[in-house]
């Protein structure tokens, strides 16, 4: 479809009063200048044109090679043409991505997926070798190539284009975590792992240059960014550290104990409860889920010492267990519910106004009444992650996307 038909109206309306929304559409585009309301209606009865009728693939051919140059010089261009995420890249030669392409049994042209910015954007197809290339730019090394291809094979974009500013995270479990020597303890969430730093960084450069994804104001309208977009929060969970009974994560998923996985997650970030868990979870809503809009999902990272006090001290004998309990005692009232005007009033009653459940009957309770801070246990995650040295934990509003086989990118 060449020719969508596209009608903007002036951001934000987030929140924004009936009345600002009115005025909003009896106004002009700011785009194009011209009424919106006409343009709407234009939109829906102006019969479509041959042109607008034309279906099949976009082509956008590219040479596969830049013209040599000297080091300095290529460096400007890929940071001039937007093909970096700012920071200094490992210049991708025909013998470097060759040597990337070891780490993978696939053909250089075979497809591994398509990516999008966001849904009214066109999906962009990329072969292993597009994927070995940004790869190299990161710095990886060809025994990381599988995890990368597995990331990729996902299809999600870690620059998504609205103007909420999204960040995301990806997860690595099985093997292959200890088999390229990624971070799972002591510092996973800082610099101090190459497998961790340069497999999350790819992803970014995927997201940009196979997607047209993270360009500022165009495919990238996130009104403040996120920091975590570097490289986007990637770790291994400390599958060591669990007690029996308490499975990583990829087996809860479905997967068996020696697959390699990589899980896929979105949200906007973490706080850190500066306390233990034994005070924080009681019949209430704790205070750092707070922030967790009551549509959305939380993320737990605990640290090996917390989960060992959960299991030996606490009782709780398995991830399962601490979830279902999270879900059956975080309350919120139905009057702060329905206050939230961001989160409920913007996105959450209008499912509820069409009869999707649970949302259609916590509509009709009494302001005090409580409901579930979460609508299901599958919105509630719990990875082990750090080195033991504290009783430490974080929480976030991430959300489980997908996951998707290493082993099948050998």
């Amino acid at each position: 479809m060449p020719n969508h038909r596209f009608t903007f109206v002036p951001h934000p309306i987030t929140g924004a009063s009936a009345e600002v929304c009115r005025k909003y559409l009896e106004g002009n585009d700011p785009v194009t200048g011209k009424p919106v309301l006409q343009e709407i209606i234009d939109a829906l009865t102006v019969p479509l044109s041959s042109e607008d009728k034309k279906t099949g693939f976009i082509e956008r051919p590219t040479p596969r090679l830049v013209e040599p140059d000297t080091v300095d010089n290529l460096h400007r261009l890929f940071l001039e043409k937007g093909w970096t995420d700012g920071l200094p890249v490992v210049l991708p030669t025909e013998a470097r991505v060759a040597e990337m392409l070891k780490g993978t049994s696939h053909e250089t042209d075979e497809e591994v997926g398509r990516m999008q910015p966001s849904s009214p954007h066109e999906l962009w197809s990329y072969t292993v070798e597009k994927v070995a290339v940004n790869a190299v730019m990161a710095g990886a090394k060809p025994e990381y190539f599988p995890v990368i291809l597995a990331l990729a094979s996902t299809g999600v974009t870690s620059l998504s284009t609205s103007t909420t500013s999204f960040a995301t995270m990806v997860v690595v479990n099985g093997p292959v975590r200890n088999e390229i020597k990624m971070n799972s303890g002591i510092g996973a969430l800082g610099p101090f792992s190459h497998a961790n730093a340069v497999i999350g960084r790819t992803w970014t450069l995927m997201s940009i240059n196979l997607s047209a994804s993270g360009k500022a104001g165009e495919t990238y309208m996130g009104s403040q960014g996120n920091n975590y977009n570097y490289n986007n929060l990637c770790f291994a969970e400390n599958e060591e550290e669990l007690p029996q009974g308490w499975n990583p994560l990829h087996v809860q998923k479905g997967f068996k104990p020696e697959e390699s996985t990589v899980s896929v997650f979105l949200g906007w970030g973490f706080t850190h409860p500066d306390q233990s868990m034994e005070k924080t979870f009681h019949p209430q809503i704790p205070f750092w889920l707070k922030f967790v809009s009551p549509f959305s999902s939380t993320t737990l990272l605990l640290d090996p010492t917390i989960i060992h006090q959960m299991k030996y001290h606490e009782g709780i004998d398995s991830k399962e267990q601490l979830i279902e309990w999270i879900h059956q005692n975080t309350k919120v009232r139905v009057g702060d519910w329905l206050d939230d005007y961001y989160a409920v009033q913007n996105f959450v009653l209008p499912m509820g106004e069409m009869g999707q459940e649970p949302i259609a009957s916590w509509m009709k309770l009494p302001k005090d009444a409580e409901i579930p801070q979460f609508s299901s246990p599958s919105r509630i995650t719990v990875i082990s992650l750090g080195g033991g040295t504290n009783f430490f934990w974080q929480a976030g509003d991430f959300s489980y996307m997908m996951s998707a086989s290493v082993d099948n990118w050998r």
